[in-house]
């Protein structure tokens, strides 16, 4: 009999059943099983199949898809459950075509991985000796009948059909389910099937509430206008007590209420509300909202549900340049400063609250706020949004479409507006969410009212195709997906695509690389082998994908590679890099811009600064063209498993140089050196905040040894939330025919007495500087407040790394040392509860650039 945790709300019993075993259909012994989960996982756990991440195991592993699964549980209902008179059984989540019996009773049949499932089994359950069992169906078989009966392939352009052995054939847009697990081009191809959420029985008798939300109508400093809308499942109809409250608000209205489920809705106001802000601009308040129903002054049933009181709108106004995007939020305009996120595993039952806190708290560090959900993954986990919410990180979220065309039969199109409305209205309370996004990419892919447009995808169908694959387009993204936001989760912006010029329905329709309205992925640095210089001459409006890869840290590539595959060209090295020529990109770009590596282990170092300083040059640039350009988020933050990619933290969660670049880059108030045009320097003052200030930059040259050259100081006055170019010097006067090789000039910004921030500017090419090997010393410090480590060098010592045997970050990596200076940084180690918390590093090493360059 398996394990039944069970759970007690008001008048409502429910059951987790939590032990299962799983096995092949064909007849295969019945094995342990983990739910939830999903067949490669339990495949693993009982030492099956090998570590999928490791070396080429995922093409040995392809056969899994191709078979039919089944997982059985058999269980006791306790009592207390099992005498209600309402009993359902629910899935929270089932990947993804399966067929469920309970007691040999067929209960339902499931499609779709991103929507919950739900049966009446009061008729079936019994005290003892229950048997569940559901049968998961292929995903590539079902799938397969489906493309015959269609006729044509659809694009897909990142379904690694080829990998899983059945050629050609794009199945990932039939099913709804997570399309990375069909590859994509820094992920592999493991496409799941498995009971992905919990399985719990669930009972109640006479009423319960099924959910409670927020609708946030009109929120000001002084008054939150609010509607409380309650769903309530009854036996029997009648009169009824509602109760709204929270803090010192309580509201009552008497409902009458119809057998079956009922939608009620009550008005209320808060005064003076405590609002949510992002991280940087203000407190994250949240409200606790409690509803209950009574009859006869007996409670009846209960729920509880929290959110945060905000004003959040996408503003798009016409102005002299074109027209506007950002994002305002209780009444601010909102920079909006992070990155894409991708699912955190390539099978996401591994991913841990902790990892999902660490990610955040990596988000927070960096001085982030917000992080774009795109649309190949998941719409993730609760706790994922509950972060969120406690940290002040907006939510750019993308229903789960991405880069292909979908089919627009009935049962798709149905199946596509369950969905919608089902993550719509469980997501809603979330203050977190700033917008609802129909899709990635694929507006800008087909470019239906360019005839010539596009990635070349419609010019592969006749006319007649052409009109129904763009009409099943127009059905999903233009009525199906905007009614279930306006419905269900109103005064939330929807945007059909990203990127997108305008949803005007002609030409202006679709985006460019000089768009000056709408948003913006700019790909031809890396894909476009455009040099970095570039990202200064490319701003939009709002920057929602732009990326350049690097290679993960020495001890995550032996997580996958053997020392014989420790090679740019080896066959393990190239089979985790799922972009085509990355590997070579990564050193065509490190020859034009980096002294050349020593080895392997240099060059995975040296992928890191390349990449590091490619994305700094992007996101400074966007930062100095505020309030023109009001968005930047960078592909990606994190990688689903250990690969050369555009993450900023690895797999392990181990951050790479760009994570420490744009903590720096992402500070509130910051400077930033512009230095394209080698003849002069531009530099610009960014803030974020919302006081106006008065400080002063003080600024130096120096030769590599230390000899400071020339310093001088300059006051300025900043207004806030604005950014604004300080000053130009040009190169000539400042350097004075000294040699450009071998001095710095550096500015930092002082409030207060403090320096809040330091940026170096060099007067050529990294590749041409003299170094020489510096002389690193570090010292660790303890005081009151802890332990803490000092560094110093005799001279320059660029891009300092400093790295320790415990897992953690420290407050500060990668960066540049002068002689004369002292650098102070601490470690942070990774908590399981309580995320970064402040440690002493152990096996403390610390490196620079002159150790991995090539003699």
């Amino acid at each position: 009999m398996i394990k039944v945790s069970h759970h007690s709300t008001v008048n409502e019993e429910k059951a987790v059943l939590s032990d299962w075993k799983f096995r092949q259909t064909e007849g295969e012994e019945w094995l342990p099983a983990k739910v939830p989960g999903c067949v490669h996982t339990d495949l693993l756990k009982n030492n099956l199949i090998s570590d999928p991440f490791y070396g080429e195991n995922e093409l040995d592993l392809q056969w899994i898809d191709k078979k039919d699964w089944e997982y059985e549980a058999s269980f006791d209902v306790p009592a207390e459950l099992l005498n209600k008179n309402q009993i359902e059984i629910v899935f929270d989540g089932l990947d993804t075509y399966a067929e469920v019996f309970l007691n040999d009773e067929h209960l339902l049949s499931a499609d779709n991985m991103f929507r919950s499932w739900k049966a009446n089994v009061k008729p079936f359950v019994k005290e003892k000796g229950n048997v569940l069992r559901i049968h998961f169906k292929s995903p590539i078989q079902t799938d397969l009948e489906k493309l015959e009966k269609q006729g044509y392939n659809f694009p897909a352009v990142n379904d690694h059909s080829e990998d899983g052995g059945v050629g050609d054939k794009n199945l990932s847009v039939f099913a709804r389910k997570a399309p990375y697990h069909y590859g994509w081009d820094w992920g592999p191809r493991f496409v799941t099937s498995g009971i992905w959420k919990d399985v719990h029985l669930r009972g109640w008798s006479e009423a319960r509430i099924e959910d409670l939300s927020i609708l946030q109508k009109n929120v000001t400093a002084s008054e939150a206008n609010l509607t409380a809308l309650v769903e309530i499942e009854a036996e029997e109809e009648g009169e009824r007590e509602l109760r709204i409250q929270t803090e010192e608000i309580e509201l009552i209205q008497t409902v009458q209420l119809k057998r079956g489920m009922n939608e009620v809705s009550l008005d209320m106001k808060v005064q003076d509300p405590k609002l949510w802000w992002s991280r940087g601009l203000g407190d994250q308040n949240m409200y606790e909202f409690i509803a209950e129903i009574r009859k006869d002054g007996s409670l009846v049933a209960g729920k509880t549900t929290r959110t945060g009181l905000r004003s959040i709108k996408v503003i798009r106004e016409k102005d002299d340049e074109g027209k506007t995007f950002y994002i305002e939020l209780n009444g601010v305009p909102v920079f909006a400063k992070g990155a894409n996120h991708i699912p955190n595993d390539s099978f996401v039952t591994e991913v841990t609250l902790e990892r999902y806190r660490h990610e955040i708290q990596s988000v927070v560090e960096s001085n982030m706020n917000m992080l774009r959900i795109w649309g190949g993954g998941i719409y993730e986990y609760d706790a994922f949004y509950e972060l969120c919410n406690e940290y002040g990180i907006l939510v750019w979220q993308d229903f789960m479409f991405a880069c292909s065309m979908y089919p627009g039969d009935e049962a798709f199109l149905k199946n596509v507006k369950a969905e919608a409305i089902e993550n719509v209205k469980r997501l809603r309370n979330h203050p977190s969410i700033a917008l609802w996004c129909g899709n990635n990419e694929i507006d800008t892919a087909w470019s239906a009212y360019d005839e010539d447009g596009g990635w070349g995808w419609k010019q592969q169908y006749s006319k007649p195709i052409q009109d129904e694959i763009w009409q099943a387009y127009e059905d999903v993204f233009h009525t199906i997906l905007p009614e279930a936001v306006e419905n269900h989760m109103p005064g939330v912006y929807y945007w059909p695509s990203s990127p997108m010029s305008d949803w005007t329905g002609d030409s202006r329709q679709h985006t460019s690389n000089t768009s000056t309205s709408g948003d913006i992925h700019y790909w031809d640095v890396w894909h476009g082998l455009k040099p970095f210089e570039e990202y200064n001459h490319h701003v939009g409006r709002f920057m929602s994908e732009y990326g350049f890869q690097s290679f993960p840290e020495l001890k995550t590539v032996e997580s996958y590679a053997g020392e014989g595959d420790m090679a740019l060209d080896s066959k393990v090295m190239l089979h985790h890099q799922k972009n085509g020529r990355g590997n070579y990109l990564i050193k065509e770009y490190m020859e034009t811009y980096l002294p050349e590596p020593k080895d392997f282990p240099s060059f995975l170092y040296m992928s890191h600064v390349l990449q590091a300083e490619g994305i700094k040059t992007a996101i400074e640039a966007h930062r100095r063209k505020k309030p023109y350009c009001m968005g930047t988020l960078y592909w990606q933050m994190n990688d689903c498993w250990p690969v050369a990619s555009w993450s900023s933290m690895d797999y392990y969660g181990r951050w790479k140089a760009l994570q420490y670049y744009v903590k720096r880059s992402f500070r509130d108030i910051t400077l930033s050196i512009d230095g394209t045009n080698r003849t002069k320097i531009d530099i610009h003052i960014i803030s974020d905040i919302l006081s106006d200030m008065n400080g002063s930059i003080r600024m130096s040259l120096s030769t590599f040894d230390g000899t400071l050259l020339r310093e001088w100081n300059e006051s300025f006055a900043l207004k806030s939330n604005s950014a604004t170019k300080f000053v130009t010097l040009e190169t000539e006067e400042v350097i004075e025919n000294r040699d450009p090789n071998n001095i710095v000039f550096k500015a930092e910004l002082e409030l207060e007495g403090e320096i809040i921030d330091a940026k170096y500017h060099y007067f050529t090419s990294v590749k041409n500087l003299s170094l020489c090997k510096p002389n690193l010393k570090i010292e660790e410090v303890s005081t009151s407040s802890g332990k803490h480590y000092t560094l110093e060098t005799n001279t320059l010592a660029k891009q300092v790394y400093v790295t320790s045997d415990l897992e953690g970050i420290f407050t500060d990596n990668y960066f540049d040392l002068i002689p004369g200076e002292q650098k102070r940084i601490e470690f942070l180690t990774r908590s399981k509860d309580q995320g970064f918390t402040k440690g002493i590093a152990e096996g403390i090493k610390v490196h620079s650039m002159s150790d991995f360059i090539k003699e």
